[in-house]
């Protein structure tokens, strides 16, 4: 006896998955390289056998019913337990194959990624790697399947996702050698008194410092906001401003800035991330126990 469940299988559900992340079918078919007419068909044939409209039109966009909010968690699971069954549990670095996407932020491409990308290409010369901007975006990325891992100071749960603490970090403050604030150990009251810089990560994110001093009851002006810690070697020079920012980073600017540490301690746990999709995956696996190894030697 045939049922009407018969014809779902992964494509469908993926197909399903994307439009909801979306809310559109035009950009599904984008983002899947295939035509609008495949993404309706499919849909229609979910609506049929679901017995539920799944997407309802809004604007330009559709809205997902409460019904296809379920079928969607649900469909994400077996999606990612299909791709993990699928992937390789055996690896050998010097002929394997394959991507590893990893979404992290300016820190940990500056602290780490150039030690891991030295590594890895010895170790797997045929393995490619892609890099992503997190900023904020990172859990969403992770779901959505965009990329492989996400690494950052960020708080991903759920039942499909896995966490593993590589590196703590803690803030310090960067400034001119000239500055006043080099002199002596520098006080709290000094420190929300000075000319602050403000990275902001495009507006995504705000530092951990902020909302610790938010506890202590200050809020910090800042003199200068910008969206990433790209240009700080060449705007604190010769200035008066100082900024917060993670140890780590800290020690690969070589513009002869002091480092000065806060008059409070903050710290800033660096967590790796990564869904069933790729759990059991062989090169996955590989890459992973790799940055964890890389981290602990920035860390010492």
């Amino acid at each position: 006896m045939n049922s009407p469940l018969d014809p779902i299988d992964v494509r469908a559900l993926r197909i399903l998955v994307v439009v909801y992340d979306l809310e559109s079918f035009s950009a599904a078919a984008d983002r899947l390289e295939v035509n609008q007419s495949t993404i309706s068909y499919t849909i229609e044939r979910l609506r049929k056998a679901f017995q539920d409209p799944l997407f309802v039109r809004q604007g330009n966009g559709v809205t997902p019913t409460q019904r296809c909010d379920g079928l969607v968690q649900w469909a994400r699971g077996m999606i990612a337990e299909f791709e993990g069954l699928a992937s390789p549990v055996e690896f050998e670095p010097t002929i394997a194959a394959g991507s590893v996407t990893i979404s992290c932020n300016h820190h940990e491409r500056q602290t780490m990624m150039p030690r891991f990308m030295a590594q890895l290409r010895a170790a797997a010369p045929k393995v490619k790697l892609v890099l992503l901007e997190a900023a904020g975006h990172g859990e969403a990325q992770l779901r959505q399947n965009l990329c492989d891992i996400v690494i950052g100071p960020i708080g991903i749960v759920g039942e499909d996702h896995f966490r593993r603490h590589i590196l703590t970090d803690e803030y310090v403050c960067v400034m001119d050698p000239s500055n006043p604030l080099t002199r002596r150990r520098m006080s709290l009251s000094a420190y929300c008194k000075a000319e602050h810089v403000f990275v902001t990560y495009n507006g995504e994110w705000r530092p951990l410092y902020i909302e610790a001093l938010k506890a202590k009851g200050v809020e910090l002006q800042p003199a200068v906001t910008l969206p990433t810690h790209d240009c700080l070697e060449r705007i604190i020079p010769g200035s008066t401003l100082i900024a917060s920012i993670p140890h780590q980073l800290a020690r690969t600017f070589r513009g002869g800035l002091r480092v000065q540490p806060l008059p409070f301690k903050v710290p800033i746990s660096i967590d790796m991330y990564w869904s069933a999709r790729t759990a059991r995956s062989g090169l996955h696996k590989w890459a992973r126990n790799l940055l964890a190894e890389v981290a602990r030697a920035s860390a010492a």
